[in-house]
């Protein structure tokens, strides 16, 4: 990165932090504070830089990725965090079509803030950061955490009783591994089905957090008092 971008990318991270002061937090969403409609990321750094006569890649901003989601037909679908100067980090989403900021966190744990941010997205399938998650499931997961217990929790919240729960289990029928239809209230046989889908669909070495004889974390929404 020349020097001219780096100024620029400063430029684009001021900016950031003014609009990051005006998100509110809410008592679901902790440790999150959001804005109140997710703010067009390319918007901001147009006008961050409209007197400078210059222009930034949104990507040149990216700290992180924290979930990628890739379809055959050539969709991909990022989650992905901008650290600013003062440490908080912005979550934000890209669909191919525009790049959304939808939360900031303060500074913590990077690992522990992805994680309740991935869970608190599925529970809500994107709503709780006004957005919506929606159509069948992806052919390849890309993720920062290695954990995949953890990663079959979030996909069987954010994909059970869609259009995604069925596209795991035809596509497992199709290999012959099975695809049951949920038959418990807990989830637990469309749970088999994504742990099996997502030995196909994971991209991702393991990780020292999901090696056996490594004890999982608890998951940060069950600590909440």
């Amino acid at each position: 990165m020349t020097i001219g971008q780096r100024h620029l990318r400063l430029r684009v991270l001021e900016a950031l932090e003014r609009w990051a002061k005006q998100f509110r937090s809410h008592e679901d969403l902790w440790p999150f504070r959001v804005p109140h409609d997710p703010l067009p990321l390319d918007d901001i750094i147009r006008e961050s830089l409209a007197d400078e006569g210059g222009s930034l890649d949104a990507g040149a901003l990216r700290a992180r990725t924290v979930l990628r989601m890739e379809f055959d037909a050539g969709a991909i679908w990022d989650a992905w965090v901008i650290t600013l100067p003062s440490g908080i980090s912005l979550y934000c989403d890209t669909d191919g079509d525009e790049t959304r900021v939808l939360a900031s966190a303060k500074r913590s744990n990077p690992l522990e803030a992805d994680r309740f941010f991935l869970e608190l997205l599925a529970e809500s399938r994107g709503h709780h950061f006004g957005i919506e998650m929606s159509g069948t499931a992806p052919d390849r997961v890309r993720s920062s955490i290695g954990d995949r217990e953890f990663l079959v929790d979030v996909f069987v919240e954010l994909f059970e009783g869609t259009v995604a729960e069925h596209s795991i289990q035809h596509e497992l029928r199709q290999k012959g591994e099975g695809g049951r239809s949920r038959q418990t209230e807990d989830g637990s046989d469309f749970r088999s089905d994504v742990e099996q889908w997502l030995v196909h669909a994971l991209v991702l070495p393991l990780s020292a957090s999901s090696r056996p004889g490594r004890r999982r974390p608890r998951r940060l929404r069950d600590e909440i008092p």
